[in-house]
């Protein structure tokens, strides 16, 4: 689709470009794109989450850095730098860097979640401190996915009901103050809320689909990607494959984002560690809200914000976030217990590439009078009675069908089906 997408726009003979230029960059992207899939799905699960908090620093530096003028301005904007001339975002890096953190926080803290002020501090000051970096940009489209973001670890963390809702609610007020507080964001929502065709970029995203039909006008017979459309490479290319491929491609789009919201789910209530499992939802939730917030705005469903649809636009720092977020997906897909026994004893020549790394120690059995938990390689059963604690009670109960309960696959002590058990007081 970024072949069709970008064919004519990169087309200058004033300049010299080419017809296949983006594309070619965009193949370019794709190679960066597998090695990063490959080195998140290479590393171990306790190296990623020994990095969490250096990636948060270097993420916070960066956003900084961006606003100086080391960062590239562009559209009345400055979210860029520029690197041997491809420019770079660092609000991409800063998604995945907060879920990973946040992630640690709230399972490192786990035993005291039901105060709320653990619950809600550091992760909510540094997202706020995060917020003003990125709308100082601006870039509310950024904000908003860090929202979701924060939102979605409080959630699956177990937050209490009426906070959450508190927060969602804070949350809306300040996004409508925030989309209220410039005239080009205003003049978005008014458009979206009049009805009317003062949204060029929707009305024509309208159109396209409209032509599409049932199975489309055919790979590369679209008129979207003659100028009719602005931006048809990136925030709208949902209708150009509404257009050249139609209904019938749209739903097959939909369904493969289903089909991620089913995988992630499962993976997080398959795998056994708190942390793994936060992220394994909190990746799934990013990539399925940027999936539906994209085509949201481009059906005329929600205001336009300038969210790329994951793995479909052209972007180089979207396309690499969003493979390492696949592949630490895949990482943690190998910790659950039936598929990390099955990779384990699988012959050396067949499993190469996905093949489970030797454990980095062997389970010793206990001398007689000893007490201590042993602790078990990951994918071996561990009959250690799970540690009473107190804590906010997750929403990504584990699957119990085949899974022992015991050890998580970090070596960290498994909790029965929640991040932490349950505790009678309410948050304080």
């Amino acid at each position: 689709m970024v072949l069709s997408a970008s064919s004519v726009s990169s087309y200058d003979p004033r300049t010299g470009g080419g017809q296949y230029d983006l594309f070619f960059r965009h193949l370019t992207y794709l190679g960066l794109g597998a090695g990063v899939f490959w080195l998140a799905l290479r590393l171990s699960l306790q190296r990623i989450r020994a990095l969490a908090s250096k990636a948060m620093a270097v993420a916070l530096v960066l956003l900084v850095l961006v606003l100086t003028p080391l960062g590239a301005a562009g559209g009345g904007a400055q979210r860029w730098f520029v690197v041997a001339g491809q420019s770079v975002q660092p609000i991409e890096f800063a998604k995945l860097a907060l879920v990973l953190w946040g992630a640690h926080v709230l399972v490192a803290k786990q035993h005291l979640l039901h105060r709320w002020r653990h619950l809600l501090v550091p992760v909510v000051p540094v997202t706020l401190l995060m917020f003003a970096l990125v709308m100082a940009q601006p870039n509310l489209s950024g904000t908003v996915t860090l929202g979701v973001i924060v939102l979605g670890l409080l959630w699956f963390a177990g937050i209490p009901g009426r906070l959450f809702a508190a927060l969602v609610s804070g949350a809306a007020a300040g996004f409508a103050v925030l989309a209220m507080s410039a005239d080009y964001r205003l003049g978005r929502v008014l458009a979206f809320l009049s009805d009317s065709s003062a949204s060029y970029q929707t009305t024509q995203a309208l159109y396209a689909l409209a032509d599409g039909g049932v199975f489309g006008r055919g790979l590369g017979r679209g008129s979207a990607n003659w100028g009719y459309l602005p931006g048809v490479e990136n925030d709208f290319i949902f209708a150009l494959v509404g257009e050249e491929l139609g209904f019938v491609g749209c739903a097959a789009v939909i369904g493969l984002y289903a089909g991620v919201a089913i995988v992630g789910t499962r993976i997080a209530r398959r795998v056994r560690d708190p942390w793994a499992r936060l992220v394994a939802g909190t990746l799934t939730l990013l990539v399925v809200a940027q999936a539906a917030i994209n085509i949201g705005y481009v059906v005329g469903l929600l205001p336009v914000t300038g969210v790329t649809l994951p793995l479909v636009s052209y972007g180089g720092s979207s396309l690499l976030v969003t493979a390492a977020m696949f592949g630490i997906l895949a990482n943690i897909a190998r910790t659950e217990p039936e598929a990390a026994a099955a990779l384990r004893h699988r012959a050396p020549g067949r499993s190469g590439f996905l093949r489970w790394p030797p454990p980095p120690h062997a389970s010793r059995p206990a001398p007689a009078g000893d007490r201590r938990r042993t602790v078990h390689p990951p994918g071996e059963p561990a009959r250690a009675r799970p540690p009473k604690g107190s804590g906010t009670q997750s929403r990504l109960r584990p699957w119990q069908g085949d899974v022992p309960q015991g050890q998580g696959s970090l070596g960290l002590p498994e909790l029965p089906s929640r991040i932490g058990a349950a505790h009678p007081r309410r948050c304080r």
